[in-house]
């Protein structure tokens, strides 16, 4: 019988934390962490990120144990936050994207979760057959299709055609698209379309105050943060998911959303509103809608689609479910995975 042990870390961290606020969070986790890898003994270090600092106690520990060091790559960081000018000073950016290609070249292998992540990773000159790309998984034990009514007056009236969005309500999610949507349905006079948002984050309340003043929240839920098992109750007797981001080419090949896996393991069309990996899936299976970026008309036209074809939205749906049985089931993703940690054991460590 194998035994599990973790070690917290107790270093508060909110979406709602400024910038310099998360830098200091990052290092003093970074700093606490090392000691207790080191403590530990381990045949290999595995780091996941973002953000980036995760892989700097990753990185000195494997080093100071002789053991190899598997990184993980969930998003291209720097480079998003200085896409997004969160990071604006000059030398900070130097500093960043030196510390990424110290952590990425000390690393024994690295695992991508997005082809554009992988590219990222290669352009830092690592070598391309170390990277091993293994993106998010569908969890279709439990998420999976649920067809039950969902009469509850918190999501509008019981015919409702409801598109859910998962997850945080940050700057790079762009959620302001949605509302852009929302006021255009609106002008038009549009009836039985709900928008329901899940989640927590620093533009949350921002967003809630501008439904307000547009005077589109009759048609809007909020709902707070809510666990796993909760959600994955919940969600698959909405209509649709949403994914959105904020329009920057980075994301377009460089985001492996979870928020995306979960909507095609539950059986929900995806309206999807920026180009790149996810939109091809989406037009390469006939799973949901891609529309282009910025573009609240189109964006309102699909939700007017979707309401009004709700037999072909299901079917995209089922297809959806599909394609999340067929490519990223959890289990074959994680033997993958697993075969990454194998392959590294007992490999020379790396020298960043």
């Amino acid at each position: 019988m194998h035994l599990a042990y973790i070690h917290q870390v107790n270093e508060p961290y909110s979406n709602k934390m400024g910038f310099y606020q998360r830098i200091r969070a990052f290092i003093n986790f970074a700093s606490t962490a090392r000691g207790v890898v080191e403590a530990l003994k381990p045949d290999l270090v595995f780091a996941t990120s973002t953000p980036l600092t995760v892989g700097l106690p990753g990185m000195r520990a494997a080093r100071r144990l002789g053991v190899p060091f598997v990184f993980e790559v969930r998003d291209l960081w720097p480079e998003l936050p200085i896409t997004l000018g969160i990071i604006k000073n000059p030398l900070l950016k130097w500093y960043t994207r030196r510390m990424e290609r110290r952590i990425y070249h000390a690393a024994t292998r690295i695992i991508a979760l997005a082809p554009g992540i992988k590219d990222g990773i290669v352009r830092t000159g690592y070598p391309a057959d170390r990277v091993a790309m293994i993106p998010n998984a569908c969890d279709l034990d439990l998420f999976k299709p649920d067809t039950t009514p969902l009469d509850d007056a918190r999501f509008g009236e019981p015919g409702d055609f409801r598109l859910v969005f998962t997850g945080a309500h940050g700057l790079a999610n762009g959620l302001d698209a949605v509302l852009d949507a929302a006021a255009e349905l609106k002008r038009r006079g549009e009836k039985g379309i709900r928008f329901v948002f899940i989640g927590q984050g620093r533009e949350r309340d921002r967003l809630i105050e501008r439904s307000k003043l547009e005077g589109t929240e009759a048609m809007i839920t909020w709902l707070a943060f809510m666990p796993k098992n909760e959600l994955a109750a919940l969600q698959p007797r909405m209509d649709a998911g949403m994914m959105i981001l904020k329009n920057v080419p980075n994301f377009y090949y460089g985001t492996s959303p979870n928020k995306f896996f979960d909507y095609i393991a539950a059986g929900l069309p995806v309206l999807n509103n920026y180009p790149g990996w996810v939109a091809d899936m989406l037009g390469e299976f006939q799973c949901g809608k891609a529309v282009p970026p910025d573009d609240p008309k189109a964006f309102a036209d699909a939700c007017v689609w979707l309401r009004d074809h709700r037999a072909e939205a299901e079917q995209m749906g089922l297809r959806g479910r599909k394609l999340a049985e067929a490519r990223f089931d959890r289990q074959d993703l994680g033997k993958q995975f697993v075969k990454v940690m194998e392959e590294s054991v007992g490999q020379q460590p790396a020298r960043g």
